[in-house]
């Protein structure tokens, strides 16, 4: 198996720089040690990161307006939320990647990587949350759910194609655990419950061609 040429690999030379962004003392004590704990990752103050790891804690309000500050910075941020209530919200403050406070664990240092990479990533447990899952969530334009982002237009482009989320990792020059995040986002956003029924449904919109 060989790697495209022409898709950019886009890991960095030495760790990723990741701030924490949360006015809770505590939480930011454990998301550091976490992330400290993990391989390739430097915590930093924000002026000096590369992704930002953002808690929405206790007032949402207050949170968001905090998210959209930080998106007007363009550093892309991760955010931690509580409930799938947040996740529209949060997407829409601008985060491109949204997880659960308690599903936060060994994963996320993939997760930044991934946000950071230009992938868009949505917990598995919120994925159902971004699209309904019934036709009715489809428009006829196909224009009303979230947008794919350029690197998921190429993932959804290598499903068409009939490839793993190990050989679509291979030809991205991502991990597996980055392409199987990127898969199910895609699936999200296109209101899908199956790989073939994303290819369907991208190429519906003209977003790939078989």
């Amino acid at each position: 198996m060989t790697r495209n040429p022409n898709l950019p690999i886009t890991d960095a030379d030495g760790p990723l720089r990741v701030a924490v962004v949360t006015d809770d003392p505590l939480l930011r004590t454990g998301l550091t040690s976490l992330l400290a704990s993990g391989a390739g990752v430097e915590v930093v103050a924000l002026e000096a990161a590369q992704v930002a790891l953002w808690d929405s804690g206790p007032d949402a309000t207050r949170a968001l307006t905090r998210l959209r500050e930080l998106s007007a910075l363009r550093v892309p941020v991760v955010a931690v939320v509580s409930d799938a209530s947040q996740l529209g919200p949060a997407l829409a403050a601008g985060a491109r990647g949204v997880v659960l406070r308690d599903q936060v664990g060994s994963g996320i240092g993939a997760a930044l990587a991934a946000v950071q990479s230009g992938l868009t990533v949505i917990d598995t447990a919120l994925a159902q949350a971004l699209v309904p899952p019934t036709p009715t969530a489809r428009t006829a334009s196909g224009g009303r759910a979230a947008e794919l982002t350029d690197r998921e237009r190429q993932v959804v482009q290598l499903l068409a194609e009939g490839l793993s989320n190990k050989l679509v990792a291979d030809r991205l020059g991502i991990s597996d655990h980055t392409a199987k995040f990127h898969v199910n986002g895609v699936m999200a956003k296109l209101g899908a419950s199956t790989r073939t029924e994303a290819v369907v449904e991208a190429v519906r919109r003209g977003l790939v061609t078989l």
